[in-house]
């Protein structure tokens, strides 16, 4: 949505604050490990400390703290700058009637909101003084708040998620990235292998269970089914599609979902895109109207990414090849141009005053992509049984089997670098993996590239 989101200003806030009631106008992963140490000037003081000693003092895990900065931030405090849900501070604390953590941080550390704010050290005793009262809520105590694992119900607290599917995607990032560890703006944790006690999430279907319903509601195959709310886009079109426009969402992928799930936030986007791997959900269907560059919403399509304009470390290459493949396939499909006439920055759209996706975005590099045929290749393919079934060469006789039941069309996208595969006692790397697609495209592995199989699609 750009540095200017449509989020009151931060001197307008504060009276509200303290009353615990700001209103809404703000506009709103994968096995990738979290960037290497770089330097951030734009988190002031010694943040390494700043984590240590708000952990030790509020009883709460070191690598909790920095891995849910990590996942909302990439330890980077944006100058004070609101997220697209008015949420500040690497730990971004946030103020809307729907999420209070900025209102419990102020009365639980009697520090002012400006503070909270803009001073990191404050905001990451503020976020860590909320999840202890978390914690004491949930009833953790004593030898339990030092086990990792549960910890899980009050993370997915503090997200204030709009639902608890949206709740477990984001729980489960900072679990990821407590496994992968962080060394970011001289912050580290060590990689931490923990399997989290989910509780009540463990009977929460994670966002991109397929269903029959799911596959045949989205417009770009392999995306996932997540609706925005009813009330934040319009059914339908008042004129022909012809443009693409590429937005960076101001905060995190799950907080973006999640925001656009809000009938409060008023906005919307037809694709969000993770930063870690490229996974792909679509929000609104591409025959209605999102709700993203104002007046030009008629005619346009929406592509949401995970990041903040003023980090670029948040745009992968990952990220880049999987909106490239989706904006191709949307730009094919409906006879859109490949061009940058026709493929635009929220930022050059009229009448929006927006930065995204702002001077970190390659716009060189992704219109290659678009236009290169650099992408991946895409296959379509028919399941049965009980999903995909490709058998290896002789030295390799197991059937990896997906779970999505058949007879459905599938469209797969094949990875040319093949990962190794074990079974039976046997391992090799003749296989490419296709990626996963939130969970249904898991351990499907196709031959590459000898012997060709009949019928079955190869890697080039």
């Amino acid at each position: 949505m750009g540095k200017t989101a449509r989020v009151p200003r931060l001197t307008a806030l504060l009276a509200a604050a303290a009353a615990g009631a700001i209103a809404l106008s703000g506009a709103l992963p994968g096995n990738a490990a979290p960037a290497p140490e770089t330097t951030n000037p734009a988190v002031p003081g010694d943040l390494a400390k700043a984590f240590e000693t708000a952990a030790a003092k509020y009883d709460v895990p070191h690598e909790v703290l920095v891995s849910l900065g990590y996942a909302e931030s990439h330890l980077d405090g944006h100058d004070g700058q609101p997220s697209q849900s008015n949420g500040y501070g690497l730990m971004h604390l946030v103020s809307n009637p729907h999420n209070p953590t900025m209102s419990e941080a102020a009365k639980l550390t009697g520090l002012p909101v400006e503070k909270l704010a803009k001073d990191s050290t404050a905001n990451i005793a503020g976020a860590a003084a909320v999840l202890d009262s978390y914690a004491d809520e949930a009833g953790l105590s004593g030898q339990a708040r030092k086990d990792l694992a549960k910890w899980y119900p009050v993370i997915a607290k503090y997200s204030h998620s709009a639902d608890a599917p949206t709740g477990r995607l984001y729980t489960d990032e900072v679990y990821r990235i407590i496994g992968a560890g962080v060394g970011t703006a001289g912050v580290r944790t060590e990689p931490k292998r923990v399997t989290p006690d989910r509780g009540a999430y463990a009977k929460v279907a994670p966002l991109g269970t397929r269903t029959p319903a799911s596959i045949q509601a989205v417009d770009y195959p392999g995306a996932i089914w997540n609706a925005a709310s009813t009330s934040n886009y319009r059914v339908g079109r008042t004129a022909a599609i012809s443009t693409i426009v590429i937005h960076v969402t101001q905060g995190s992928y799950a907080g973006t979902i999640s925001w656009f799930k809000n009938p409060s936030s008023q906005v919307s986007a037809h694709y969000v895109l993770r930063s870690s791997d490229g996974q792909v959900t679509q929000m609104v269907a591409e025959k209605d109207t999102a709700w993203h560059v104002r007046s030009a919403n008629p005619y346009t399509i929406g592509l949401e990414h995970e990041g903040f304009v003023d980090n670029p470390s948040w745009f992968t290459d990952a990220m880049y090849r999987s909106s490239a493949a989706v904006t191709k396939n949307i730009a094919e499909r409906r006879g859109i141009p490949k061009d940058r006439a026709h493929i635009k920055g929220h930022n050059e759209m009229p009448n929006n005053d927006h930065t995204d996706p702002g001077p970190h975005w390659n716009w060189t590099y992704y219109m290659s992509l678009v236009n290169g045929g650099t992408n991946p290749p895409t296959y379509n393919f028919t399941t049965y049984g009980s999903g995909v079934r490709v058998r290896s060469a002789p030295k390799l006789t197991a059937s990896i089997i997906t779970e999505l039941p058949g007879p459905t069309q599938v469209f797969v996208t094949c990875q040319v670098q093949g990962d190794m595969v074990t079974a039976e006692g046997t391992s090799n790397n003749w296989w490419a993996k296709l990626r996963d697609q939130g969970g249904y495209m898991t351990n499907i592995y196709i031959q590459d590239p000898n012997p060709k199989l009949p019928g079955v699609p190869v890697c080039p």
